[in-house]
């Protein structure tokens, strides 16, 4: 996932791009970058926040964008960013979101054509400027921006930026979402509008799929209508997003308040119980849910250590993640010691977390450790965003367990969707290995249909490939 943040203004804006992409931290953790337009020049800095803050990162580059009334900033997960190219449409600035699944087809496309690429990410082709070159092989940017929603596989979510504004374009289906503020000298663009309050801005709007506008200091020109078909990734309510933000409406702190009161309401065999606990940060918002409708207490026997382990201070290195994870986390013995307890996180994916999760738990003297999760069990990579897309699938916790309970890595996609109902015996064998390996008493997962009515949006709306392989395009 990545989260982006731009401006157009009557009066200085590096301020407020330097603050409003910090505030989408916890998007990313590779790399992060900005882009100005200072009147005469497109001037840019990226840097790594694989082992620092973005603040203390891009806080000594702000004096060399001085007086800039255009910017975007981003923080990514993967490529470095922003892209500067110099076209036929004139010099521009990009930033992207999204994932290109069909990402060799197209760059053997255009070295076919003779095009060359410079920028390189990981030693392979950077994603961000093969949408640039995509982009200014349109006779506008309209045309350019259109070519890029009819040829990637996946999704892509941008922002350009020229020298009279800045065209802001939500991926064709709308699986991530990008929002318009406003105040009274001009206009923000945002992944999380949670980024708009403390830079006074009031979120007006937010695109539709597909939805391209071209954002000056004076107002919005709509450039490509919204289409009619929608599908925003599910994550965002139950793990990506930040609490105070909303999208098509839906809070998302809400959205996860129901998920653990859904989580709740099915588990009225569960009845000797003494508190209800959180994985933070995401996992907080439903365990106050689940905890609300069970009038269990809520305590929290996990506090995370914030000041030196930020979400945005994570290495690349998957061992290195592990250990991040484990250092941020402190047990409160207090609450734990003789307790039985059951405890919400957003999601299982490799499950080694949540194992050394309950390996404290067990340590620092619970007596009973019940888990429930609240989503339905990662049955297939997404192939839409970078969620779990770095891993092979038998990384996935639940193919590990699927793997070994068939002894073969070939699954029909029948065999699949039986693991992935809840109301089949191998769901249950699934769910019942998947414990034994973390060592909980019990665990739970949410069931799909409770996690669309928590959200609250029509399921054709919502992508669910993640848990169930289903498309409505």
């Amino acid at each position: 996932m990545s989260g982006f943040f731009g401006c157009v203004s009557k009066r200085d804006c590096v301020a407020d791009v330097f603050y409003g992409t910090d505030y989408h931290s916890h998007l990313g953790t590779k790399r992060g970058g900005m882009a100005f337009y200072d009147g005469k020049d497109f001037v840019r800095t990226i840097h790594s926040l694989e082992s620092a803050y973005f603040r203390n990162k891009f806080e000594p580059d702000l004096s060399r964008f001085e007086g800039s009334h255009l910017g975007i900033g981003i923080i990514s997960d993967m490529e470095s960013q922003p892209i500067t190219l110099t076209s036929h449409l004139g010099r521009f600035s990009l930033v992207t979101i999204g994932r290109i699944d069909n990402i060799e087809e197209l760059t053997q496309e255009l070295l076919d054509r003779r095009f060359n690429f410079a920028e390189l990410s990981g030693s392979k082709i950077n994603p961000t400027e093969l949408i640039a070159i995509l982009i200014s092989l349109g006779s506008t940017f309209k045309e350019g921006i259109e070519l890029v929603q009819q040829k990637v596989k996946g999704s892509c979510s941008m922002m350009i930026l020229t020298t009279e504004g800045i065209y802001a374009a939500r991926d064709k289906y709308g699986r991530t979402p990008v929002m318009i503020g406003r105040n009274a000298d001009g206009y923000a663009i945002a992944t999380e509008n949670s980024a708009f309050a403390n830079l006074d801005y009031e979120t007006v709007g937010e695109l539709g799929p597909a939805q391209t506008l071209f954002v000056t200091a004076d107002g919005t020109q709509e450039i490509i209508p919204a289409g009619k078909k929608k599908q925003i990734c599910s994550f965002m309510w139950v793990y990506y997003g930040y609490p105070s933000s909303y999208y098509e409406g839906v809070n998302v702190e809400d959205a996860r308040y129901r998920c653990g009161c859904a989580l709740a309401l099915r588990d009225a065999d569960i009845r000797d119980v003494d508190l209800v606990a959180g994985v933070p940060d995401s996992g907080v918002g439903h365990a106050i849910g689940y905890s609300n409708c069970r009038h269990i207490p809520y305590k929290r026997a996990f506090v995370k250590y914030t000041p030196t382990w930020p979400r945005s201070f994570m290495p690349q290195n998957q061992n290195m993640r592990d250990l991040v994870a484990k250092m941020k986390l402190l047990p409160n013995e207090t609450f734990i010691r003789d307790s039985k307890m059951v405890l919400l996180d957003d999601s299982i994916v490799r499950g080694t977390q949540l194992k050394d999760n309950i390996v404290k738990l067990v340590e620092a003297g619970a007596s009973a450790i019940h888990i429930r999760i609240a989503c339905p069990p990662l049955v297939y990579p997404c192939i839409f965003l970078n969620f779990s897309t770095s891993r092979s699938t038998f990384d996935l916790f639940t193919r590990r367990v699927i793997k070994e309970l068939e002894g073969t890595e070939d699954f029909s996609e029948e065999l699949l969707q039986e693991y992935a109902d809840p109301s089949t015996a191998k769901h249950a064998a699934m769910v019942e290995e998947m414990r034994k390996k973390i060592g909980a008493d019990t665990l739970r997962f949410q069931r799909l249909d409770d996690l669309v009515k928590a959200i609250g949006l029509p399921k054709e709306d919502l992508c669910t490939h993640c848990w169930d392989n289903s498309s409505y395009l």
